[in-house]
């Protein structure tokens, strides 16, 4: 879309989102609070559908979104005001009406966070439905491995 702002890059399988830490991100130590990496990682999946061409908007006005259904996450290490982190996505798994992600966010090479993140594809009534074709070529085309 002309005009449109994308974030991050695809890579080999998936995506990374660079995310600068700022003061409204920290708690009274100056550490990343835990809830903002939830944030961070929501950035990174929103922006990788985005980038393999799955849109929120799209799927809205089809009375679709993709809600969260599942997190086990490990807070590692802390990131602190003015680090630069990378979040990556990945995807792990992808059946039925589920797409699991595997993410995690890295100040360099030092693992900061890591979470697998398992999303459904629910209706405007909040049941889980069937991914369409086309969200599944998607990342198909996006070279991301599965275990379909």
């Amino acid at each position: 879309m002309a005009g449109e702002i994308i974030s991050g890059r695809l890579t080999d399988g998936g995506h990374e989102l660079q995310q600068r830490v700022y003061f409204e991100d920290t708690d009274f130590s100056g550490r990343v609070y835990h809830a903002r990496y939830l944030h961070f990682m929501e950035r990174g999946r929103s922006d990788f559908l985005r980038l393999i061409g799955v849109r929120h908007r799209e799927l809205a006005d089809k009375g679709l979104s993709f809600a969260v259904s599942h997190m086990e996450i490990d807070f590692r290490r802390a990131a602190s005001i003015d680090d630069v982190v990378t979040v990556h996505t990945k995807l792990k798994e992808m059946t039925g009406a589920r797409i699991v992600l595997d993410q995690s966010v890295l100040r360099e090479s030092e693992v900061l966070v890591h979470a697998s993140v398992t999303v459904a594809l629910v209706s405007a009534a909040g049941r889980a439905v069937r991914l369409p074709p086309r969200v599944c070529a998607a990342f198909a085309a996006s070279g991301s491995s599965s275990d379909r």
